[in-house]
């Protein structure tokens, strides 16, 4: 039996899972509201929104699956990638919370979890599988053998997907965060309305900086005429850069599925929530014969329980880190 604690604070969501025998029985995420003013995460008020949240976070996810500290065989926890100061709330909690407990330590690369999510319910993808992962700061094609033997087999050469919806939200003067916004603007639209360019990048990799610019172009001179364009085609104009992106992004997943041969496909990270990638994605399957594996909503955006699953596996590893770990605001796959 074992009994695991885990915290994420790699970004703005300050979240607690508690994982009791690789069962998940609680998950509490506190998200931040304050960079809605900014447009975006202010890396030091992350970090003291983090502070102010981590002891009643950590309480509730305790009461939440009815265990107390006693409970616990072990503290997992991200130590990257993510914001350092936001990795270092969580990192040093953690390692006070278990030296006060006198509990093992897990480190967690914050992008295996993603994937990871995948073993918290049923179905279960089968090994080897591919999982394309998309977030605000990366997009990866990964082949993974085996909990932690995984291989980027195709990543962005600069913005991520993640960044292509949020940038693409502030030319349209959306409110941050902008990507679930195109989301919902984009189910009212035709995404044919407007042709967008598809980048041709070497091998199974991405590039979004070059549609980013696009998009603001084409906006530019379509206001030059229409001053009321924005508001008079936003539907059409989400739905079609949704499109694109999505279109991008599967494209080179089919690429890799064929090259190494695998059926068994997996999305993960924040973009995985958008409802036009999972709705492409199942079209996909249906014509390619895949398996395929979309995580819950919850499981998607940055949480905990994503953290305690790939700890508890580690934690069945005996892989363990000591009291002088360190959050990495970078950290190789």
């Amino acid at each position: 039996m074992s009994v695991i604690l885990a915290i994420e604070s790699s970004c703005d969501e300050t979240s607690v899972a508690i994982c009791n025998n690789g069962k998940i029985t609680a998950n509490v995420i506190a998200n931040q509201t304050i960079h809605e003013n900014y447009g975006g995460v202010i890396p030091e008020l992350a970090s003291r929104v983090h502070q102010q949240n981590i002891v009643p976070v950590v309480q509730q996810a305790l009461t939440d699956a009815k265990v107390s500290k006693k409970d616990l065989n072990a503290v997992a926890f991200t130590r990257g990638p993510g914001l350092l100061g936001s990795l270092l709330v969580g990192v040093s909690f953690a390692k006070s919370f278990a030296l006060a407990l006198d509990l093992p330590l897990v480190a967690v690369n914050h992008m295996h979890a993603h994937i990871l999510a995948h073993f918290i319910d049923e179905p279960k993808p089968a090994f080897p599988f591919l999982c394309l992962t998309v977030s605000g700061g990366h997009t990866q094609i990964v082949l993974v053998k085996d909990y932690f033997d995984m291989e980027i087999v195709g990543e962005t050469l600069d913005d991520a997907a993640g960044e292509a919806f949020d940038k693409t939200a502030k030319i349209l003067n959306l409110p941050y965060p902008g990507g679930p916004l195109i989301d919902k603007h984009a189910k009212e639209g035709d995404p044919l309305a407007f042709k967008f360019p598809e980048p041709q990048i070497r091998d199974l990799n991405y590039s979004f900086s070059g549609l980013k610019t696009a998009i603001l172009y084409f906006i530019r001179a379509q206001e030059k005429e229409n001053p009321d364009f924005i508001a008079s085609h936003l539907n059409d104009i989400c739905a079609s850069v949704q499109y694109s992106i999505v279109h991008i992004l599967l494209n080179k997943l089919k690429k890799a599925a064929a090259q190494y041969g695998i059926r068994e496909i997996a999305i993960a990270g924040g973009v995985s929530a958008n409802s036009g990638l999972r709705l492409a994605l199942q079209n996909m399957a249906g014509q390619l014969n895949w398996n395929i594996y979309i995580p819950a909503f919850q499981y998607c955006t940055d949480n905990a329980a994503m953290i305690a699953i790939a700890g508890y596996h580690k934690y069945l590893k005996g892989d363990f880190v000591g009291q002088d770990v360190a959050p990495l605001s970078r950290m190789e796959f």
